[in-house]
C-alpha cells in the first residue's frame, strides 16, 4: 500500500477544505457542461462581489473602549466605596484617596479591556457568519435564476 507524503497530504487536505459551495447543481433547461461551468463561475463571482460590498468595516477599538469604560467605573466605584466609610475616608489625606481611586481604576480598566476585546471578537464572528450566509444565498439565487436546480 502506498503512503501519502506529508506534502501530498497537505495538498489534498487544502483542496478539500477550500471554502466553497458544496451544492449539487442540476441543469433544468438542457445546458451543456461548458455552459454550466461558465454559469457556476459567473454566479460565484457575483456572490463574492456582493458579499464583499455588503461587508462593513470590522468593529474597531473594542479593547480601548472597554478599558475607558472600566477605568471610569473603577474610579467611580472607588469613590463610592470610600464614601461608605466616611469617618475613615475623610481622615485619609487627598494623595491616599487619589492612589486608592487610581488603583481601582487600573484594575477595572484591565477587566474592561478584556471584556471589550471579547465583544469585538463576538461581533466579528457574527459578521463573518452573516456574510457567508448572504454569499451562499446570492450564489444559489443566481444559479436558480439561470435555470438550475441547486441541491444542498
Amino acid at each position: 500500500m502506498k503512503r501519502l507524503s506529508p506534502i501530498s497530504l497537505f495538498v489534498a487536505l487544502s483542496v478539500f477544505s477550500v471554502q466553497g459551495w458544496a451544492e449539487t447543481v442540476v441543469p433544468m433547461k438542457g445546458q451543456s457542461s461548458q455552459q454550466t461551468q461558465a454559469d457556476i463561475t459567473d454566479c460565484h463571482n457575483i456572490a463574492a462581489s456582493q458579499s464583499a460590498s455588503t461587508t462593513a468595516a470590522p468593529p474597531a477599538g473594542g479593547r480601548l473602549k472597554g478599558a475607558a469604560v472600566g477605568a471610569a467605573a473603577g474610579a467611580a466605584g472607588a469613590e463610592v466605596r470610600g464614601r461608605q466609610h466616611d469617618e475613615f475616608y475623610d481622615r485619609a489625606n487627598d494623595d491616599t484617596k487619589q492612589d486608592y481611586r487610581q488603583n481601582q481604576a487600573k484594575g477595572t480598566a484591565a477587566a474592561g479591556a478584556v471584556v471589550g476585546g471579547a465583544r469585538q471578537r463576538q461581533e466579528r464572528r457574527a459578521q463573518q457568519k452573516t456574510s457567508a450566509a448572504t454569499s451562499s444565498t446570492a450564489y444559489s439565487s443566481c444559479l436558480q435564476g439561470k435555470g438550475y436546480q441547486v441541491n444542498p
